[in-house]
């Protein structure tokens, strides 16, 4: 008899633990089944306000295609001032940014000893002079008395001699004091072209050998970029065609033109320099760098700023606006380019006039609610 009720008390006990371990379960279940509820609710409830700005539009855009180019501002017109003779340079006061006019006196070489070279070559001259004026007059005196028939023909044949010997002597003595007035000449030191003061190479006082450079003077009323193509690239590029340039102290972009194309590739790199020409009204300075797009051709096409397309899943895709929330949508893309100040890209898999998130908003979460602030359409 305490057998029976030792197994009906341990019966018990096992039912009351299953009702237990049941309860648990189920409980456990309805407590998940809460969490996931509310997560599905706050999912629903998620919403992103929204500003005009934000929000971008997909439309038919003409896209302009071309180059990334980038290179140096250079003026057309730029030139050295260097020494044509040795010396020590004088006179020179112009400093860098200083105005100069073409042929304008900028500087001279102590020009003392090419002074006395010129005298000296002058006065070698006037020497050679006088014996050319001897011996025609000795010429002319046999020249009368041969004729007289006092003296022979060998004898004014002789006198001719010295006198063709004077008179080259004296055209080598003129050529040498011409040569010498030259050598004073070039002691000045003058703009070749009219234009800016960009360097000042030497010092007053200072001692130059022939060819050494004393100034810059740089022209601004002409510049432009010198932009190194590719072989391939250089293909597209004709005279003519416009390039947007950002210039590093510029407020705006600016406008270029080809105006020139190298006909023969660098030695090594083999690349091909277009040159550009700009606007020079714009207080630019030789030196600046600039960047930009060189128009080589157009496409009409579906497009959208290149940032809102995002590329954070194996497809690139867009964050759309549809119903009033954010779908993820998959697109193709297409050639890019300069549309309304800012690069585009051409979309595939998408309506004209369909809404798109901005790339600035950054990732949002699909299905997340839309709110638009006032003045959003």
């Amino acid at each position: 008899m305490k057998r029976w009720l030792k197994w009906i008390a341990a019966v018990v006990l096992i039912a009351l633990l299953a009702a237990g371990v049941l309860r648990a379960l189920s409980a456990r279940k309805a407590s998940k089944e809460a969490l996931e509820a509310q997560q599905a609710m706050q999912k629903t409830q998620a919403s992103l306000a929204l500003s005009a700005k934000d929000i971008v539009a997909v439309r038919m855009l003409e896209l302009t295609q071309g180059l990334e180019i980038s290179g140096p501002l250079k003026a057309v017109n730029s030139a050295f001032v260097k020494a044509k003779v040795a010396g020590e340079l004088q006179g020179m006061t112009l400093r860098e940014g200083d105005y100069v006019k073409a042929g304008q006196v900028l500087g001279r070489v102590d020009p003392s000893e090419y002074l006395s070279r010129t005298k000296q070559a002058q006065q070698q001259a006037q020497s050679a002079k006088a014996q050319v004026e001897i011996a025609q007059r000795s010429f002319d005196n046999n020249r009368s008395l041969v004729e007289q028939g006092f003296i022979s023909k060998t004898a004014l044949e002789t006198s001719a001699s010295s006198l063709a010997s004077a008179q080259a002597n004296f055209q080598a003595a003129q050529a040498a004091a011409d040569v010498a007035g030259k050598s004073l000449e070039d002691t000045f030191l003058r703009a070749p072209i009219a234009g800016q003061i960009a360097q000042r190479l030497a010092q007053p006082g200072e001692r130059v050998a022939i060819e050494a450079r004393i100034l810059e003077v740089v022209d601004l009323s002409r510049l432009e970029l010198e932009a190194n193509l590719s072989a391939a690239d250089s293909m597209a590029v004709k005279v003519g065609q416009t390039a947007r340039l950002t210039v590093e102290g510029a407020p705006q972009p600016l406008t270029a033109k080809v105006a020139r194309i190298n006909p023969s590739a660098v030695a090594g790199s083999r690349a091909v320099l277009a040159y550009l020409s700009l606007d020079s009204s714009l207080g630019l300075r030789q030196g600046l760098f600039a960047q930009g797009l060189l128009a080589t051709g157009a496409a009409r096409a579906l497009a959208l700023p290149l940032s809102a397309v995002r590329t954070d899943k194996p497809q690139p895709y867009v964050q759309l606006i549809k119903d009033g929330k954010v779908v993820h949508a998959t697109v193709t893309i297409g050639a890019r380019g300069e549309a309304q100040g800012q690069t585009m890209v051409a979309i595939g898999n998408i309506t004209e006039g369909a809404e798109v998130i901005s790339g600035t908003v950054g990732p949002v979460r699909e299905g997340t609610l839309v709110k638009r602030n006032q003045g959003a359409k």
